[in-house]
């Protein structure tokens, strides 16, 4: 029986002269109720005045007798019990089995040790109504309920995860349709809800999922691209303790109201892109946050102008890059990391450390100590090599430089005719021919033993053979060819007088033999 049933007997007994019979018409209880209920109150000698000072627990403890304690019987440390209870598997017989095997005949039966175990529960698993200052947090979550949508281009049925985002001032709510909800489009909900609100709060409370939270409990440890994102919109990422909705209860309302006018709705409807869900979220979106409250004036859009907005941290001059880290690798001695096939160079002086890498859209950076050491933009052809020249140590630097260029600048300041027997070296072959550069290495060995006068003219007489080859250089420079003279005009030389020489005349009467 309700206590205000017990105040209405009393108060018909105490302040009017209603029989028993008339109470328990008036009522609408049995007239031995009434009975017991009066003859109490005759009993304990109250006035109208004692019983208005009772609460409705003290009043119906009167007249229920209270569940007492047996005597001899000891009471568990529910404290302990209830630590105990937090394992997975553990069941509550088990724990008091241990229970009655320490005290026997003193333990409770096992109905008594569940309704004192529950009425424990009840005292401790309290919860706080939490205030939020305007600016101050933000709530996030996925809603439970997805939305179908069929892929034209690939031919498949496929689900769009519906991210929720909740301001814990003004309640103003965003929500954003995605393929999934891995790290990609977490890091995307993200950077779509702030330049929705305009603007950046203090906290970000999440769950643990995963692209939030890699290892959930006392001490979480964040994401690391999440953390990232945070830095750079610099707002402080506080997930919600395991297990404890109450933690984040305005993301729940906030999937709640989703759920209830917007998601419902578009089950309704046949989507063929993300894009088409997203345009009709916005619309009932907008709906929803102009819906009236119903216990305080006005609506979310304008808790949100009027309290929220301008409290909220600017937004930083460029969104968020999405980028994924890898596991740190150790740099081999060609100084390259192999990402996704393909190779990128750091600096030489990290050899045998480890370096972490971030991979995003457009470039694939190096990080050591927490660090960027080194930056490129991201080439997905596999096998290929990136390479940044000051990466290199100056030796690897000097033999990288040696290319037809290098070596024509070097030729000509020897003489034209060794600068054409280098262009002859890389004739029919790129720049970094590996042949032609080695050829052009012997030519300068050549010159520091001979001197760049003689090369020069060794050049210039293995030009004139048409052989402009190392080998004839080399020959030529050995058995000093270079240094004899030879005439601008070459005389032929007399051909000795001989019988069997036949002279002009004989050609000069050739029609007359015919």
């Amino acid at each position: 029986m309700q206590a205000q049933t017990y105040r209405k007997v009393l108060h018909l007994n105490c302040c009017s002269t209603m029989s028993l019979r008339q109470i328990s018409k008036q009522v609408g209880i049995a007239i031995n109720t009434v009975r017991k209920i009066t003859s109490a109150a005759k009993t304990n000698q109250w006035d109208w005045a004692t019983i208005q000072n009772m609460d409705d627990r003290e009043l119906k403890t009167c007249f229920h007798a209270v569940r007492q304690q047996e005597n001899g019987k000891v009471m568990p440390d529910w404290a302990t019990i209830h630590k105990l209870m937090q394992a997975k598997h553990q069941t509550r017989i088990e724990l008091w089995e241990k229970y009655r095997d320490q005290l026997k005949s003193a333990a409770y039966s096992y109905s008594q040790f569940n309704y004192y175990y529950r009425e424990y529960l009840t005292k401790i698993d309290l919860t706080m109504r939490q205030i939020h200052f305007a600016g101050e947090c933000a709530f996030v979550d996925y809603a439970g309920q997805t939305i179908p949508w069929f892929d034209v281009e690939h031919g498949q049925q496929r689900e769009a995860s519906i991210f929720v985002g909740v301001l814990g001032c003004s309640n103003y709510i965003f929500a954003w349709a995605s393929a999934s909800q891995k790290l990609h489009d977490w890091i995307e909900a993200h950077n779509r809800m702030l330049q929705f609100f305009g603007g950046v709060p203090e906290t970000i409370i999440p769950d643990n999922l995963k692209s939030a939270v890699t290892t959930p409990g006392h001490d979480p440890v964040i994401n690391k691209t999440y953390q990232e994102q945070s830095e750079h919109y610099r707002f402080v990422v506080i997930p919600a303790r395991v297990r404890k909705p109450q933690d984040k209860a305005k993301a729940e309302l906030g999937v709640k109201l989703v759920s209830q006018w917007i998601t419902v709705q578009l089950l309704r409807r046949q989507f063929f892109s993300l894009e088409e869900i997203n345009t009709a979220v916005a619309e009932l979106l907008e709906k929803l946050n102009r819906r009236p409250f119903k216990r305080l004036p006005g609506n979310r859009f304008e808790r949100f102008q009027e309290l929220d907005k301008p409290a909220l941290k600017p937004l930083p001059p460029e969104p968020y890059e999405y980028g994924e880290w890898m596991a740190a690798q150790r740099v081999g001695p060609d100084y390259h990391l192999y990402v996704l096939n393909h190779a990128y160079s750091v600096p030489w002086r990290l050899v045998g450390e480890r370096v972490e890498i971030r991979v995003s859209p457009s470039t694939v950076a190096f990080f050591h100590l927490s660090k960027r050491v080194a930056l490129h933009p991201r080439d997905d052809s596999p096998g290929g090599t990136t390479t940044n020249p000051n990466h290199r140590p100056e030796a690897h630097q000097a033999y990288a430089s040696r290319t037809a260029h290098h070596y024509l600048e070097w030729a000509y300041g020897l003489g034209a005719a060794t600068a054409e027997v280098v262009q002859a070296q890389f004739h029919g072959k790129p720049d970094y021919s590996i042949a032609g550069s080695k050829a052009c290495q012997q030519l300068q060995h050549m010159a520091k033993r001979f001197g760049n006068a003689r090369v020069e003219a060794a050049c210039t007489r293995a030009l004139a053979v048409q052989s402009p080859t190392i080998k004839s250089l080399r020959s030529i420079l050995q058995h000093r060819l270079d240094e004899v003279h030879r005439p601008a005009h070459p005389v032929a030389a007399l051909i000795p007088p001989h019988a069997n020489v036949r002279g002009s005349d004989y050609y000069a009467g050739e029609s007359h033999h015919e």
